[in-house]
């Protein structure tokens, strides 16, 4: 069964064919993020006109790699939420306008479901049931997969998503956007000790999130260090919030897989392509007793592989949508509408 799907939730242009829901045929991803860079982060307005003349052409793009027509496509899958309302319309639209024009079925795809299902594209072993670790920009998520329609989240953010904490702190200490990279590299040169941030773990025996304290630390020190006119050490401060950020999101993830007896951890989103995250999960994983994955950073970003993915699992199970589906900002895992 081949799917073509298109990713518009944000600031990447995706178009993807994949066959069965492993077998990538081609992933195709706009990126703007040199178009964004100038503001410091997405401009929702700039980013669905962006989506609207890209589009087309990056349609073209993935069927000509894969050789095949529109006419060859099984059904025609989107993004329909959560993200930004303008960005899901434009991907919505035309996804629309192609099944439709083709009689094609329609499939909607929750967008942090698709990061989950990245993993299945990267490793043909997998199958659930696993907890997985869902970090990016807007989520920071402890989801137990039961199946492949059924997801239960288990510890989410009760305030700042890590991702949104990495751009923030990235911005004041002038190292750019997108955060996660440049703290990512700014960190490999500095001190993870060197400052005692805090490391916010709420109740222990739940695993949500909080990241709003540990940014104030930050902008705390910063200011501090501005008015008693002392130097700052750009990467000793990355090292030192990076390392906190990590140090709870592994911790908090071990625990709950072993409340819960799950040998099998996921981790998914933008934000698992940090390179101390991978190193500390995978280790922490490993004395365990657990089984980590984690896809390739290509699937880790937004790309419509990962919906095309997921959209085979809804498709076989009966989740075909209609024309009424709409664009929804706050879609909630385990809903389509």
């Amino acid at each position: 069964m081949k799917i073509l799907s298109i990713e518009t939730s944000c600031d990447e242009t995706s178009v993807a064919i994949v066959e069965d829901g492993r077998n990538i045929l081609t992933n195709r991803i706009y990126s703007q993020i040199d178009i964004h860079q100038k503001y410091g982060g997405v401009v929702p307005e700039i980013a669905s006109r962006n989506h609207v003349t890209k589009l087309p052409y990056i349609i073209d793009e993935a069927l000509a790699e894969s050789q095949l027509s529109l006419a060859e496509m099984d059904a025609i899958a989107v993004t329909n939420g959560p993200g930004l309302v303008g960005a899901l319309l434009i991907g919505l639209s035309t996804a629309k306008a192609i099944a439709y024009s083709l009689g094609k079925p329609l499939i909607g795809v929750n967008h942090i479901e698709g990061h989950i299902a990245a993993n299945f594209l990267q490793f043909p072993e997998l199958a659930p049931p696993f907890l997985t670790l869902v970090v990016s920009g807007g989520h920071s998520h402890l989801v137990l997969v039961e199946d492949y329609q059924t997801f239960k989240v288990l510890g989410r953010t009760i305030d700042d998503a890590a991702g949104e904490a990495f751009d923030k702190i990235s911005r004041v200490l002038g190292l750019g956007y997108p955060g996660g990279p440049a703290i990512d590299a700014a960190a490999k040169n500095g001190n993870p000790e060197a400052i005692a941030f805090p490391r916010v773990m709420l109740d222990k025996t739940k695993y949500n999130f909080s990241f709003s304290g540990l940014k104030s630390a930050v902008l705390n020190y910063l200011n501090g260090k501005k008015m008693k006119n002392e130097a700052v050490n750009p990467d000793d401060v990355a090292a030192s919030f990076q390392m906190a950020v990590i140090e709870v999101l592994v911790s908090k993830t071990i625990a709950c897989a072993s409340s819960i007896g799950m040998k099998t951890i996921c981790m998914a989103g933008g934000v698992s392509c940090n390179s101390l995250l991978r190193k500390m999960m995978g280790q922490s994983a490993a004395d365990a007793g657990m089984t980590l994955y984690y896809p390739d950073p290509i699937l880790c970003t937004d790309n419509a592989a990962m919906i095309g993915s997921m959209a085979y699992y809804n498709y076989i199970n009966g989740e075909e949508s209609d024309l009424s589906l709409n664009s929804i900002p706050g879609l909630k895992i385990g809903t389509r509408q």
